[in-house]
């Protein structure tokens, strides 16, 4: 039996864990996966020109660039979503989002919903209370704790999403603009390596005044 193929396989996730020594990758299989497609990605960029931006001949760094397209594309986004919501009991876009959520992962303490949607604990109550006040969101006691309330998607919530799904879905669409299938499978793997990135500092609720200063000391990065 030829054991080549294991051989290389083993050879691979050496190298795997070596590169990753700072932990830019999960160290599972999704990271795994994501680490060779980035490998192939750097082959096949190779001979390849950078591609142009305003102010790259002045000195714009890519970092700053990317800072400010991904600035002004929440800003889009948030234009789309307000469109998708005109006209419905709605208020902002962040109440659909908290529905959607507890819809498609159901029941959860109110920490664990505005974890989920990257807030700060003031905003993501008062979302929340609103949503309460609605008849959209309804406070249970928990299965596994009857001391700890859980939130949870009515009927009136349910309905009140479904009546805004056609229009909240045209929004997604649109944002995604004239994206092809394989660049919006590219995209979805480089902003997820972005959200792989963030959300642990994000969960570790660092003061703003330490912040960049901690996380240029705690997480090094910018070499892959």
């Amino acid at each position: 039996m030829d054991f080549t193929i294991i051989k290389n396989l083993i050879d691979l996730v050496e190298k795997f864990y070596q590169d990753n020594a700072n932990s830019y990758y999960t160290k599972d299989i999704a990271g795994f996966r994501n680490w060779i497609y980035d490998q192939e990605s750097d082959k096949r960029r190779k001979g390849e020109n950078d591609p142009a931006w305003e102010g790259k001949e002045f000195g714009r760094s890519p970092e700053s660039v990317i800072s400010t397209l991904l600035v002004h594309l929440n800003r889009y986004a948030k234009t789309y979503s307000k469109s998708a919501i005109a006209d419905s009991d709605f208020h902002t876009q962040e109440e659909f989002i908290y529905l959607i959520n507890l819809k498609s992962f159901g029941s959860m303490t109110k920490m664990e919903l505005i974890r989920k949607n990257v807030q700060e604990k003031p905003a993501g109550i008062l979302i929340i209370n609103r949503l309460i006040k609605q008849g959209w969101v309804e406070q249970t006691n928990s299965d596994k704790d009857k001391r700890t309330k859980v939130l949870k998607i009515t009927e009136a919530g349910l309905e009140a999403l479904e009546h805004q799904m056609d229009k909240i879905r045209a929004a997604t669409t649109i944002v995604t603009g004239n994206l092809n299938h394989n660049e919006k499978m590219d995209l979805i793997r480089l902003l997820d390596k972005l959200e792989q990135f963030h959300h642990p500092i994000f969960s570790r609720n660092i003061d703003s005044h330490k912040l960049i200063e901690t996380v240029l000391k705690d997480y090094p990065f910018g070499k892959n």
